[in-house]
């Protein structure tokens, strides 16, 4: 969503690089700048007035005159600036002393209020709570059902005993604030320690709405009303949720539909209008596409600088940690990286979400921008039928995969054989840079990386051909004079037998069994 301002305001920082000293000139140009990527943006024009205000009188102050890197620290006050207009600091839900924690969603009709209510009631449970949905939009045609069929996906119940209407024409019945107050009963009742209720919203703002949202939230008690706003909505955003802050008086905010391709305004107009934070984010459809928002995280991804905690993050909470430590083992044992192997990390990785989200994500992600937009993830689910149509044998040795069984291995995934050559030659090439990492030879393409410890540091040097003995250095053509370095080398060998006497692996020209000794798993072959 935010990848047209990203992308201008990365360009605007890029003239203040190299320079040692900023110009009056010099900020008014960035400010400027700044400011129109904002308002085409669709950010509220107070905000933005606020906002460059702040920028101008911070960086022409001796914050950025004494710097030794002024670009920088324009950069750093950009940064802290839009923390600020997100709302500052993270702010999460506050649970009642006494359960249940009762949450009203409030917002417009389409905003994404009943998904949102499966999303929120997942994330809860995920985190070891047991909500409980109520139903109490019963104007909307099929509400109750889409808000049951959400309960389902989540694993939570919905408590819904009005069914609601079915289509426009018929007249909404059922009264929703008796829904809400017996929704909490059952909730006490059955020990749930959180209530979440969906409510009715309206294509606009109207007094109706308001009254019946108020009624709700008194009947009760509300602890968290969160107001759902789609982030698609420009510049109304703030007339929206100045109206529903008037209304209910709502203690957070929700956004909806992130990963849309609008300018994304809303987002940085809604908590500097109203004073209310910015809680929670839809991402996606999916119900693991909801994440708690994280000023600082979304400001660094709208300037290019990443979000790698988010990141951590995501990856803690969905990789398995036992198959990681069978993969580090194996990588530590020097053993070959498979298919098999690859499979799993693949399957791992698709655990985390979408593969274009995460490498977005990285800092720099705007340099990649084509390549990401470029990007299928639908192209992993064709790699993971390709090696599934193989045979544990051909997994484990990929080098027996001849043409026949390229064309049977295509044939049973259903793909073309150019794909399974592509797949089996990008794969040989991840095998070699894995042997080499392993090996000691440190990072391809990465020349001065030293070995890692643990590795052989010998590991990468060239050998000489079978058959050739090393030449040794140092010896002459002369037969004579080579007679008497051989003789004297076979001394030198001699007396370093004797000084062997006596050493950790027993007396010379004893024999030595390395079974003998409680050596890790592989390390036999430095022996041989």
């Amino acid at each position: 969503m935010f990848n047209s301002l990203s992308d201008r305001l990365t360009a605007t920082f890029k003239n203040l690089r190299g320079k040692g000293k900023l110009s009056e000139a010099d900020i008014d140009g960035t400010a400027r700048e700044i400011r129109r990527a904002l308002l085409d943006a669709d950010v509220a024009v107070p905000v933005v007035r606020e906002f460059i205000s702040r920028i101008k009188t911070r960086a022409m102050g001796a914050e950025v005159s004494g710097a030794l890197n002024p670009g920088q620290q324009v950069v750093k006050i950009v940064n802290e600036e839009l923390v600020g207009i997100l709302g500052g600091q993270t702010r999460e839900l506050q649970f009642a002393k006494q359960p249940p924690t009762i949450i009203m969603l409030a917002g417009l009709q389409g905003a994404g209020k009943t998904t949102l209510a499966g999303k929120l009631a997942f994330h809860l449970k995920s985190k070891g709570h047991a909500p409980l949905l109520v139903a109490c939009d019963l104007q909307r045609p099929n509400a109750v059902r889409q808000l049951q069929v959400g309960g389902e996906r989540a694993g939570v119940p919905v408590y819904a005993p009005h069914p609601g209407v079915s289509s426009e024409a018929e007249a909404p019945t059922g009264d929703p604030v008796a829904v809400a107050r017996e929704g909490v009963s059952t909730a006490r009742e059955k020990l749930h320690d959180v209530v979440i209720i969906d409510t009715a919203g309206r294509l606009g703002v109207d007094a109706e709405l308001m009254q019946q949202a108020a009624d709700i939230k008194a009947a009760v008690g509300a602890h968290e009303t969160l107001f759902v706003i789609d982030a698609m909505i420009g510049q109304d955003a703030v007339n929206t949720a100045q109206a529903f802050n008037e209304g209910v008086n709502f203690t957070g905010v929700v956004l909806t539909k992130l990963d849309g391709d609008a300018r994304g305004g809303a987002a940085l107009s809604v908590a500097s209008v109203t004073g209310k934070p910015v809680m929670y984010a839809s991402t996606g459809e999916g119900l693991k596409d909801f994440e708690v928002f994280h000023p600082d995280r979304m400001a660094r991804r709208i300037l290019d600088m990443g979000d790698v905690l988010s990141l951590i993050e995501q990856a803690e909470a969905s990789w398995d940690k036992a198959e990681a430590e069978k993969m580090a083992q194996k990588f530590a044992d020097q053993e070959d990286f498979t298919l098999q192997d690859f499979l799993s990390q693949m399957q791992q990785l698709k655990k985390m979400g979408s593969m274009k989200k995460l490498l977005g994500m990285m800092p720099g992600a705007a340099g990649m921008r084509q390549q990401l937009d470029q990007f299928d993830d639908s192209s992993i689910g064709r790699i993971e039928a390709i090696i599934y149509s193989m045979t544990p044998h051909e997994r484990n040795a990929p080098k027996i995969i001849n043409g026949s069984r390229r064309a049977r291995i295509a044939k049973g995934s259903g793909v073309h054989v150019s794909e399974v050559n592509m797949l089996l030659e990008r794969f040989g090439q991840a095998q070699k840079m894995m042997k080499k990492m392993a090996g000691g030879g440190g990072m391809p393409g990465m020349p001065g990386m030293p070995p890692m410890p643990g590795m052989g540091a010998g590991a990468g040097k060239k050998k000489p051909a079978k058959g050739k003995a090393k030449k040794v250095k140092g010896k002459s053509g002369n037969p004579a004079k080579a007679a008497q370095q051989a003789r004297e080398a076979e001394l030198r060998r001699q007396q370093g037998a004797k000084r062997m006497d006596g050493s950790s692996f027993g007396a010379a020209g004893q024999d030595f069994n390395p079974d003998d000794l409680s050596l890790p798993k592989g390390f036999e072959k430095y022996l041989k």
